[in-house]
């Protein structure tokens, strides 16, 4: 009876090791060392620390878990997920340990295979500046052109997006003379 037990937690153990290894946001993290120069560690060092958190309390709620969860991610990877994923995890790991809990050997099994399954890699691109995209105009090379399909009431459009027509005649337009070399914008009062 206690090999069985064994091997539920380890199958739990899997599971929760392979809903942390499918987090887009905590892949980001730790790609991007948001945790420090150990930040690959910290990773491994979550999972079990999420495994302990379920053995100690039974009976948590998703809320419980998501707090826990959000509370890590942001002391140890100075992160704050904002992605909706957090709630997902939490509800995946709750599920999980739901089957330890009854012993449901193939489900958690089952589940982890498919987390494992539908895991992507997530890469983070840093946004170019304004001022970037300028000097990188000059640089024949650099330019990448995207087709851009976008629908309008079904029709499809290749490369061209509509442009809002304004909905005030007397909608206040952005001059040149008012954009400030650094950036900024000088915002007039209607008259």
């Amino acid at each position: 009876m206690a090999g069985a037990a064994e091997d539920a937690r380890a199958l739990f153990r899997a599971g929760v090791c392979a809903a942390l290894e499918a987090w887009p946001a905590l892949q980001i993290a730790v790609e991007n060392g948001f945790g420090g120069v150990h930040s690959q560690e910290k990773a491994k060092w979550l999972g079990g620390a999420v495994e302990d958190y379920f053995m100690r309390n039974a009976d948590l709620e998703l809320d419980e878990v998501e707090d826990f969860l959000g509370e890590l991610l942001t002391n140890e990877f100075d992160t704050v997920v904002e992605d909706g994923s957090l709630p997902q995890v939490s509800q995946q790991l709750q599920t999980m340990f739901h089957h330890f809990q009854r012993g449901d050997g193939a489900a958690l099994r089952e589940m982890a295979s498919r987390i494992t399954q539908r895991k992507c890699k997530v890469t983070a691109t840093a946004l170019k500046t304004a001022k970037e995209t300028d000097e990188d105009e000059d640089d024949v090379d650099s330019v990448e052109e995207m087709e851009v399909t976008a629908t309008n009431d079904g029709a499809a459009t290749d490369g061209v997006c509509s442009q809002p027509e304004p909905s005030d005649p007397d909608a206040q337009t952005i001059k040149e003379e008012d954009i400030v070399e650094d950036g900024w914008t000088i915002v007039r009062r209607k008259k």
